[in-house]
């Protein structure tokens, strides 16, 4: 696959957990990075972007709880997750639409053209 997605797992509400995304078909310094996730019934939403300049935008369900960053030089991607809920869970994938900058359609999806294979979170107490 363009990227590996890795960090994973079981939290408990209220609990943290910190994803990686580490890219090999594409080389990701000139691009906005995001990361979407899916549950089971549901479509599959944005939950955060970070551009090329490190610009960010975030889903206003995660904007106080999540914090996306990049590092270039590892050609990796992170997400930071706390106050994890319930509604957290999901598999959660990063992409890319190879564009510098994060824009006001990130989320929509449309332009993908790299998806990684996801990681699973589960959130149970």
């Amino acid at each position: 696959g363009a990227a590996v997605e890795s960090g994973g797992g079981l939290v408990q509400p209220g609990g943290s957990l910190r994803l990686s995304c580490e890219a090999s078909g594409f080389t990701p310094d000139y691009y906005a990075l995001m990361w979407f996730r899916q549950t089971p019934g549901s479509e599959r939403e944005g939950v955060s972007c970070i551009s090329s300049t490190m610009g960010t935008g975030y889903a206003y369900s995660v904007h106080d709880r999540f914090t996306i960053s990049r590092d270039n030089q590892q050609k990796s991607l992170f997400l930071q997750m706390t106050s994890v809920s319930f509604d957290d869970a999901g598999v959660y994938y990063c992409a890319t639409d190879m564009k510098r900058f994060c824009g006001d359609t990130w989320a929509a999806q449309d332009d993908i053209q790299y998806w990684g294979e996801g990681t699973l979170v589960t959130v149970s107490s």
